[in-house]
């Protein structure tokens, strides 16, 4: 239009890096982390960040590399959040619940150049640097992240993160994106040995559904929010940089627990939070001596899997108020909320407990979501019955599949993301998922890929044919439960088989049920998986109550 132009006056990348000034201004003196007796105020953390990124280049990490972090909901990981990126590089945030076997594949895949590891974890960490050495693979630099106020028993003397942050310099020309689609982080899906599906973000992606979590959590200035969600899922479903948008307190929790949650809620007035629904269970059914009477209403935003309604309505009861989303790796985690409407308050407790319970519509980041004919491609009608794929499109959906242009173009085919879920739309515009199309089992929040655990299960040489499939479960959601056909002469028992695999894989993934017995097949002798899941449907759940992995 004439008399308009884009200049640096009216278009800046957009990249959540800003989040991180704006607030040391704003709020410089109001607190940011909380680690037990650890405190940082913004104004810390930005320069603690900026060091970081100073140090990083230092190392020699420039645009476009690699940096990794092993580690769970602890201070170095909020900062590494925008460390990393200030120094133009991205960051991949790995699975604690991998074994070291795994960890060295991503560690390749990404070329990751420097890998930070928390204390806990420093052993996988060490692991998978030793497997890429004897296979002649570069080996990443190595950085522990010791626990804060403790005497470090370091004697190998790694380097340390706190001596990352002290050779690091506070006026370091921090990097900004020269293009806001740029890439900021990388998120691993489901890991196989096999093929990684590592998912590249974006600033303006990440940018824009930090806005969009801190809408749907109904977030105001200067939050508390405790992280009971692992921060190395999807970048923490992008809620770090969104606490930081508004200047609110990373109340951080090494280990989830019940105790810790009431305890913890009690302490710092904690306003929002969120989790899969193994969260939910343990908090619905913590014990009398661990459970507390909420000091204010604390805002719960749910996702990972489906939650049960009735676990939705123990959790209001208890003073929760409920959010639940929707979403994958591939969009930044939150793609959907389910919006409610305030006809819905005149429902019996029963009947909004599932109406909360479905998976929802479009945030403000995602342009559109629809149920199509994953075949035809067409969109299916609202009517609550008919049944296709899950599709999105927006701004907070993936640049792509990392080495993987055949996946990225299957996944955007027809201008959607494809997301593998089967679902229905109703007639109000709200999705609810029915199943998978691709037989993953999602356990405490985890993707399990039943293909990965039944290449296991052919290795042992009692097995002839394995099929897993999930189990209903009351703390995990689901659990793979394997049906398992031995060969003639052979004998193995349920404890013997489930051992096998917990040497082979990360224990999450590992079966937790065996069923001997012949497995139904198809004239093309394909195995019928729907038989399967019936069964494993019928056995009911395998646990009823325990403690969080994370």
């Amino acid at each position: 239009m004439e008399g308009t132009m884009k200049s640096p006056a009216n278009y800046v990348p957009l990249t959540p890096i800003s989040f991180l000034d704006r607030s040391a201004v704003v709020y410089a003196d109001r607190t940011s982390v909380v680690y037990g007796p650890v405190t940082y105020t913004w104004r810390q953390t930005r320069d603690r960040c900026v060091r970081v990124a100073s140090a990083l280049s230092q190392l020699g990490i420039s645009s476009g590399d690699v940096v990794s972090v092993l580690a769970p909901n602890v201070p170095a990981m909020v900062e590494l959040h925008f460390a990393v990126p200030m120094a133009g590089a991205l960051l991949c945030t790995l699975n604690i619940r991998h074994d070291s076997a795994l960890v060295s594949v991503l560690l390749k895949h990404s070329e990751t150049k420097v890998l930070f590891a928390d204390h806990q974890f420093l052993q996988i960490a060490q692991g998978a640097c030793e497997i890429l050495s004897k296979k002649g693979e570069k080996v990443p630099l190595l950085v522990l992240i010791q626990e804060p106020l403790v005497v470090s028993g370091n004697k190998k003397r790694l380097m340390e993160y706190e001596d990352v942050v002290s050779m690091g310099k506070s006026d370091f020309q921090v990097i900004r994106p020269k293009d806001e689609c740029d890439a900021i982080s990388l998120n691993y899906t489901s890991g196989t040995t096999s093929s990684p599906k590592g998912v590249v973000y974006s600033h303006r992606g990440a940018y824009l559904n930090s806005l969009a979590t801190v809408l749907l959590n109904e977030m105001h200035s200067s939050p508390t929010y405790l992280w009971t969600n692992p921060m190395f899922h999807c970048n923490g479903w992008c809620l770090i940089w969104g606490v930081t948008a508004i200047g609110g307190s990373n109340i951080c929790l090494r280990n989830v627990t019940a105790k810790g949650i009431f305890d913890n809620i009690c302490q710092h007035k904690v306003t929002h939070m969120g989790g899969a629904p193994t969260i939910l269970n343990m908090i619905v059914n913590a014990s009398d001596s661990e459970n507390k009477p909420l000091p204010g209403k604390v805002s719960f935003i749910t996702g990972a899997a489906p939650p049960p309604a009735h676990v939705i309505y123990k959790m209001e009861e208890l003073g929760f108020s409920m959010f639940h989303s929707y979403g994958l790796t591939e969009t930044y985690g939150p793609g959907t909320v389910c919006a409610w409407k305030p006809e819905w308050d005149l429902l019996p407790s029963e009947e909004q407990a599932k109406m909360k319970a479905r998976q929802g519509v479009n945030h403000i980041g995602i342009e559109e979501v629809a149920v199509k004919d994953p075949v035809t491609l067409r969109t299916l009608p609202a009517d609550g019955v008919s049944m296709g794929e899950v599709v999105f499109r927006g701004n907070t959906v993936m640049n792509g599949y990392l080495k993987n242009p055949e996946a990225t173009k299957e996944s955007f085919k027809g201008d959607w993301f494809w997301s593998g879920d089967l679902g229905v739309k109703h007639p109000d515009g709200y999705i609810e998922l029915k199943d998978r199309s691709k037989d993953i089992i999602i356990s405490g929040g985890e993707n399990i890929s039943s293909i990965e655990v039944e290449s296991v299960l052919f290795t042992h040489p009692c097995v002839l044919e394995a099929a897993v499939v999930a189990r209903p479960d009351e703390y995990w959601g689901e659990t793979a439960c394997a049906f398992v056909k031995l060969k003639d002469g052979s004998k193995a028992t349920a404890e013997e088989i489930i051992s096998y695999c917990r040497g082979k894989l990360p224990h999450y993934m590992a079966p937790r049920s065996i069923v001997f017995e012949d497995l139904p097949k198809t004239s093309t002798g394909k195995v019928q998986k729907f038989v399967l899941r019936t069964k494993a449907m019928a056995m009911g759940s395998l646990s009823k109550k325990g403690t969080s992995k994370l």
